[in-house]
């Protein structure tokens, strides 16, 4: 890490971000999408918040490789944010994060990790960062992927003005006027909407919005982010109707909609 703490101070909260492909058939090379001074201060913190401890453990066995940690990861501290966080959104659930950050107060740096890309953003973590600066511990965001600019800027949308969504409902029919709405609002004020789906519903989701949207409305759909089969395409709906494939049911996936 850049600075080394004094006897006493309390340590920071590092936001540490992952590679994108979680949960994916394949992976990339962690240094080709971290950089190596993230890798280096990951390998250096030895007390963890995360969505997922097994995916904890084994995305610092890849940075392992890279850089020794600090301690042997049987003595690493993980802890995962309760599960009604996950479930309700850790934003707005009142969920209190400061219990977790004792080890900073008692002086060591402690890591933010989501299972990937950059925690608390489209992953649980807010309510951890926030107590972080109601105790006024230093909040550090380290450099990685975030799959919503990466989408964004690969979609041709506006990328001046946008807005991420969450997931869409499960239900079909509330899921389709869901679907109108984001449309009529990205009409109206020329804003993309961006949202994630878990991708054994990509199949679904592709059909609600190949039905539901104008023939005129971009849809853009990004999947497999910083993987050599990623695979981002951005036509009007009126072209995905012409049998456009989509993601398969395995691959997270981006998807954004604009005028």
């Amino acid at each position: 890490m850049s600075s080394s703490l004094m006897k006493n101070d309390p340590g920071h909260l590092f936001l540490v971000p992952t590679p994108l492909d979680f949960g994916c058939a394949e992976s990339s090379p962690i240094t080709d999408v971290l950089p190596q001074a993230t890798l280096k201060t990951a390998s250096e913190i030895r007390h963890w918040v995360c969505e997922n401890a097994k995916s904890t453990r084994a995305f610092l066995k890849r940075v392992n490789e890279i850089h020794p940690l600090a301690v042997p990861l049987s003595e690493q501290t993980i802890t995962e944010l309760p599960r009604h966080v996950h479930k309700k959104g850790d934003h707005q659930s009142g969920f209190d994060g400061k219990p977790l950050l004792s080890a900073a107060l008692d002086g060591h740096h402690v890591g933010l990790l989501s299972e990937a890309g950059m925690p608390a953003v489209a992953d649980p973590g807010s309510s951890v960062v926030r107590a972080a600066h109601d105790l006024n511990l230093k909040v550090v965001p380290l450099v990685g992927p975030v799959s919503l600019l990466l989408a964004l800027a690969a979609s041709g949308l506006n990328g001046q003005n946008f807005a991420f969504v969450g997931y869409l409902p499960q239900d079909t029919a509330e899921r389709a006027a869901r679907v109108k709405q984001l449309e009529n609002l990205a009409q109206r004020t020329g804003q993309t909407q961006l949202w994630i789906e878990t991708p054994y519903r990509n199949a679904a989701m592709l059909s609600t919005l190949v039905q539901g949207l104008q023939g005129s409305t971009r849809l853009a759909i990004a999947s497999g982010l910083t993987l050599a089969t990623a695979n981002i395409q951005s036509h009007s709906v009126g072209q995905w109707k012409k049998g456009i494939k989509g993601p398969d049911g395995h691959t997270p996936a981006v998807y954004a909609i604009g005028p």
